[in-house]
C-alpha cells in the first residue's frame, strides 16, 4: 500500500483493517501534506494479491469538523497511477462523500459490482475538503408571524402591484 501526498511517509498502511477493528485509533492518522484544506488530496494505491470482487467501500473520517475529504474516485487496475493521470482520464466510480462521516463506520458507499469485478489494484483519490470555508454552524436570529397582518401588505416592496410580465 501506498499513498502520494501523505504528510507521514507510511500512515496509509494504518488506515485499511478488518471490519472489526475499524473504530480503533491510528497512531499515525493518514492526512496530506497541503496546508490549503480545500486543495488538499490523497492518492492511495491498494494492491490485492488475486483478483478481488469489490461490492462496497467504508470510510471513516476523523478530526475536526470541514477537515474530511469531500469527493472519492475510484480506478482500476491502473499501475504507476499519479494526480496528472488521475485527472486526465475517468474514473470507474466517483462518490460524494458525506462530510465528517459517521464515527461509527456504518456508511458504505456501494460500487457498481459490474465494474469492480477481477480488481488486482485499486487506487482511490481523496479530493476537498467538504467545503470547510463555506459551511459555519451558528445560531441565526429570524422573525416570523404567526398571523399575517394585512395591514403590513403595503410596506413590503412588490405586494400588491400584480404580476408584471412585461419586463
Amino acid at each position: 500500500v501506498r499513498c502520494l501526498n501523505e504528510a507521514v511517509v507510511g500512515s496509509c498502511r494504518n488506515v485499511l483493517r478488518p471490519w472489526h477493528t475499524r473504530l480503533q485509533e491510528v497512531a499515525v492518522p493518514l492526512r496530506s501534506n497541503s496546508d490549503e484544506e480545500e486543495e488538499a488530496e490523497l492518492l492511495l494505491h491498494i494492491p490485492f494479491d488475486g483478483a478481488v470482487k469489490l461490492k462496497a467501500l467504508s470510510v471513516i473520517c476523523r478530526g475536526p469538523p470541514g477537515t474530511a475529504p469531500s469527493r472519492m474516485r475510484a480506478f482500476t487496475n491502473r499501475e504507476g497511477l499519479d494526480f496528472a493521470a488521475a485527472a486526465a482520464q475517468p474514473p470507474v466510480q466517483e462518490w460524494e462523500l458525506v462530510p465528517d462521516g459517521d464515527v461509527r463506520g456504518v456508511i458504505e458507499y456501494p460500487t457498481q459490482v459490474s465494474r469492480f469485478t477481477g480488481v488486482h489494484c485499486l487506487d482511490l483519490w481523496l479530493t476537498g475538503a467538504a467545503a470547510a470555508a463555506a459551511r459555519r454552524r451558528q445560531a441565526v436570529e429570524a422573525v416570523y408571524e404567526v398571523r399575517p397582518v394585512p395591514g403590513d401588505a403595503g410596506k413590503i416592496p412588490g405586494i400588491g402591484q400584480g404580476a408584471n410580465w412585461s419586463a
